[in-house]
């Protein structure tokens, strides 16, 4: 690593960092990537002296004379989770010819896993805010990333956190490629559609053992993530105490990530919305302290909720804030619908910057990618 001391001028509010950070006794305190937002802050670090890897020496040369190695490339959560959808596209197509299936998914969601846990809100920001044309891998992914954050907040170990991801991202194998032409679909769904649909969770377990996937528990979260609390779900009507827990983790964030996904025709459900639709749901067919598990983590607001503010400015929701109706946002537009020249950090706690209400991505006339809100951790 190579350093060098920097000052207030090397810091610039509202820019991603170009560099990490480190204090004076070498530990890390900023990422490449992060955003400075205001010139307290800056003050704050500077006071703490700070040095940045510049990842390469004065000149380009090492102590000795010789070329510095290039810098490894920060790591990117949206390239990453790009990636595994990419992968989990393949490998489910090709389930019967691929080899050590199992080790495969498992270290695909070992790499999932990392970046979310690395960057949560970017992670969370995926599901409304990365959406692409492949569905059935962006689904299952955005599924997955949900079930390991509400996973995380009830203590759950990490390998039963790891094989709940796993479930997660196979629990519509049987019927991914069909998936994708289904959601093209603005007709009532014919029997032998319906049909598949409601025999999928049993026939993704058959396909999964064919596939050497031999964990009891993955297999019966797959099986089971359809059911309900009332009886009311599939393929075995089972109810509240015959459901693994985990399986009713992978079906609340089933249902969510499906109502926030955007067909070809009709509009996704704007987030709150969505919310509201599973807790009025919730009241017959999901674990009631579930739900509540899984509001205090999305927020009434989640990341990625475009919103209005008190001030007239145009926002998206970026970051928890300190109650699940006051998070953080990023402004887009000021207050008379004129592009900001950067987005700009705001606090819904304060009266002026409290949401007014809630937008539809279509209703907010301004291009951004998730790098001009996150830094290069959310570069595609």
């Amino acid at each position: 690593m190579s350093t060098r001391r920097i000052g207030m001028s090397d810091i610039v509010i509202g820019q991603a960092l170009p560099w990490d950070v480190y204090g004076s006794d070498g530990s890390l305190l900023l990422r490449k990537g992060f955003i400075v937002i205001s010139p307290n802050q800056v003050l704050s670090l500077i006071e703490r002296g700070l040095f940045a890897d510049t990842g390469k020496s004065d000149g380009g040369l090492r102590g000795d004379g010789k070329p510095a190695e290039k810098a490894s490339e920060a790591p990117s959560v949206v390239r990453t989770i790009n990636a595994v959808r990419t992968e989990l596209r393949r490998l489910v197509y090709n389930l019967s010819t691929e080899t050590d299936v199992q080790a495969q998914i498992i270290s695909l969601t070992k790499k999932m896993g990392a970046a979310v846990f690395m960057a949560p809100d970017v992670a969370l920001g995926c599901i409304l805010l990365n959406q692409d044309d492949n569905y059935g891998p962006r689904h299952s992914v955005d599924t997955a990333v949900v079930s390991l954050l509400i996973a995380r907040t009830l203590k759950k170990p990490a390998d039963e956190m790891l094989l709940l991801a796993a479930a997660a991202l196979t629990m519509n194998v049987a019927m991914l490629r069909q998936q994708e032409k289904l959601q093209e679909k603005s007709e009532t769904l014919n029997a032998a559609e319906q049909e598949l649909i409601s025999q999928h969770p049993e026939a993704g377990v058959a396909m999964l053992r064919a596939a050497g996937v031999d964990n009891e528990d993955w297999l019966s979260w797959v099986l089971h993530h359809h059911e309900s609390e009332d009886g009311s779900g599939y393929p075995a009507k089972k109810t509240s105490v015959d459901i693994p827990q985990n399986a009713k983790i992978i079906s609340l964030a089933d249902r969510y990530c499906a109502r926030v996904c955007a067909r070809s025709y009709r509009k996704s459900m704007l987030p709150n919305a969505a919310l509201r639709d599973i807790l009025v749901e919730g009241k017959s067919k999901i674990d009631p302290m579930l739900v509540t598990v899984f509001i205090k983590e999305l927020g009434t607001y989640p990341i990625g909720t475009f919103v209005r503010l008190e001030s007239g400015e145009i926002a998206v929701v970026t970051g928890k804030g300190e109650t699940t109706t006051t998070p953080f946002v990023h402004a887009l537009l000021g207050p008379r619908g004129t592009p900001l020249s950067m987005p700009l950090r705001r606090d819904t706690q304060k009266p002026l910057m409290a949401i007014r209400e809630v937008l539809h991505r279509d209703q907010v006339s301004v291009k951004f990618t998730m790098r001009h809100l996150w830094g290069d951790i959310a570069r595609l």
